[in-house]
């Protein structure tokens, strides 16, 4: 059995077996050092939420004036995932989901990941920073994919898909390519921090080919946290969390090296100490992500490959970014507001309304 197992990976792509997927997460892993030696904030090689929040401040969706700038790694992500799709014949238009609450959903999980401070992508490489903050976050992304779990077993689903015009599908590899435009432009309208996490960053030039790097690779191995903790749970396979195994074990052992490896809960960057609050916002993550069908690293992917569905998610995460801070719901270093535990329970409450009304639990009561 051992040998067939063995027999049929050989067969596969190079970047569907687990060498592929460990090959990647060490990419990522690496690629992410390289971005916070180069100017990124601490243990942000890499923060889907964070850098989208960013972007949202610079077209000035928000006026937090330390979180604005055009992330070249986001444009990185979405253009690289864009040429790989479309080189291997894997582009295709489509969309259809149940849009609008994709977009409501993708509004909420920004709530959860800025109350945590990051994405399950920055989640793993504070992880690998010694942030055991994060660790906590996990426990909570983790119950949070539980609860999730418990839904899709009860015939959860955001409904099929269908195919839309090409155009749809150019969507977001366009405007990847007018935020460029305007980034290299810098025109007067658009928002650049001065100080504080949106005044780091990496030289634009290398950061762009870094995200490409990451894009290219999330698209051929359908990197996802969700999908690799999901298929561990539901299935006993552990293939996608392998790559983010390996995020960790490169990012904790270049940290060591590098001398910014530092265990512990208190004095870590752009995180707090509060427990409960990043349990909960993880956990709201994690069960948003598993009714999405992918983490949001995962859904700029796929808005690369042409799914107008998770290009939906997108736009609501930004969203969601502005309402957090023009609302004082985001957490700082100093801890949670009191404004961002209340949104974090309705957008829970949120998501157990959206799980029961779109699962058989409901229909069968109807």
């Amino acid at each position: 059995m051992e040998k067939e197992k063995i027999l049929q990976e050989e067969k596969m792509n190079f970047f569907e077996s687990k060498k592929g997927i460990i090959f990647a997460g060490a990419v990522v892993g690496i690629v992410s050092l390289i971005l916070v030696a180069l100017g990124n904030p601490k243990n942000m090689g890499f923060c889907i939420a964070c850098f989208e929040r960013d972007i949202a401040g610079a077209l000035g969706f928000h006026r937090a004036e330390i979180v604005q700038y055009i992330r070249p790694e986001i444009i990185g992500l979405i253009l690289g995932a864009f040429i790989t799709a479309f080189a291997g014949k894997e582009f295709q238009s489509k969309g259809g989901s149940s849009p609008i609450t994709r977009f409501f959903l993708g509004i909420a999980v920004m709530v959860g990941a800025l109350m945590f401070l990051g994405c399950p992508l920055r989640m793993v490489l504070r992880i690998g920073g010694g942030d055991l903050n994060a660790i906590v976050g996990l426990v909570g992304f983790v119950a949070g994919i539980g609860v999730g779990i418990i839904f899709l077993n009860k015939g959860f689903t955001l409904k099929r898909n269908y195919k839309t015009s090409n155009f749809d599908g150019y969507v977001m590899p366009i405007t990847a390519v007018g935020l460029f435009i305007l980034l290299m432009a810098a025109p007067a309208f658009i928002f650049f921090s001065k100080e504080g996490p949106g005044s780091q960053h990496a030289p634009i030039v290398i950061a762009l080919i870094c995200g490409l790097i990451v894009g290219a690779l999330a698209q051929k191995t359908r990197l996802c946290m969700v999908g690799g903790l999901r298929d561990q749970i539901m299935f006993k396979q552990n293939h996608l969390l392998l790559g983010f195994v390996a995020i960790i074990v490169v990012t904790a052992i270049g940290n060591i090296v590098l001398g910014s490896f530092k265990l512990g809960f208190t004095e870590q960057p752009v995180a707090h100490t509060d427990g409960v609050w990043n349990f909960l916002g993880m956990a709201l993550v994690g069960w948003g992500s598993v009714l999405l069908g992918g983490c949001p690293l995962r859904q700029l992917i796929l808005s690369g490959e042409g799914n107008s569905d998770s290009a939906v998610t997108v736009f609501g995460m930004i969203v969601g970014a502005a309402i957090v801070h023009n609302f004082a719901l985001a957490s700082s270093g100093k801890g949670p507001t009191a404004n961002g535990q209340i949104a974090v329970i309705i957008c829970l409450v949120f998501l157990i309304v959206v799980s029961l009304a779109n699962s058989d639990l409901m229909k069968k009561n109807s």
